[in-house]
């Protein structure tokens, strides 16, 4: 996994690579980008939790559009907003975001889904993380698992300086 900011146009936008991995493990969600065959677009917003290291684990049911998606292009592009501020006054938004590009595994081992799902309720349910193992116990089978598999990422942002 590469932390690259090459190809941003706008090189005075960096977000430097500290804050982005912040936004990998606070932000709450992120949009799945990915193509059908015919190159149909599909996007979605969802939960999910970076495993600090080369992978975002997404969760979902076991069946579905995503799903049919991914197992015939498993390349996908994955967004996290962090902080946004409008400012109409001035005809622009503060931002910062970041854009991971990778390819998305879905037959992941039992093994491996539990740890993706205590890593989600850590993240997202900390403080009822007893009742989350009950009930990603109970629901297991149910319950599919995407691992995302980074490639590449990059991090940008706009601060508007008021003098």
């Amino acid at each position: 996994m590469t932390y690259d900011n090459s190809t941003i146009r706008r090189q005075d936008r960096l977000l430097d690579q500290e804050r982005a991995d912040e936004l990998l493990r606070t932000s709450e969600y992120g949009t799945l980008s990915m193509a059908d065959n015919d190159g149909t677009p599909y996007g979605i917003p969802i939960n999910f939790v970076w495993d600090g290291a080369e992978s975002v684990y997404l969760h979902c049911a076991p069946e579905g559009r995503k799903l049919r998606v991914l197992a015939k292009n498993p390349q996908v592009s994955f967004s996290i907003v962090g902080r946004v501020h409008l400012l109409p006054n001035k005809f622009t938004t503060e931002y910062e975001s970041v854009i991971l590009t990778g390819r998305a595994v879905l037959d992941l081992d039992a093994d491996e889904r539990m740890k993706a799902l205590k890593l989600l309720l850590a993240k997202l349910s900390p403080d009822d993380m007893e009742v989350g193992l009950r009930y990603a116990e109970k629901s297991f089978g149910r319950t599919a698992i995407i691992r995302l598999d980074i490639t590449h990422y990059s991090g940008k942002s706009k601060v508007v300086r008021t003098f």
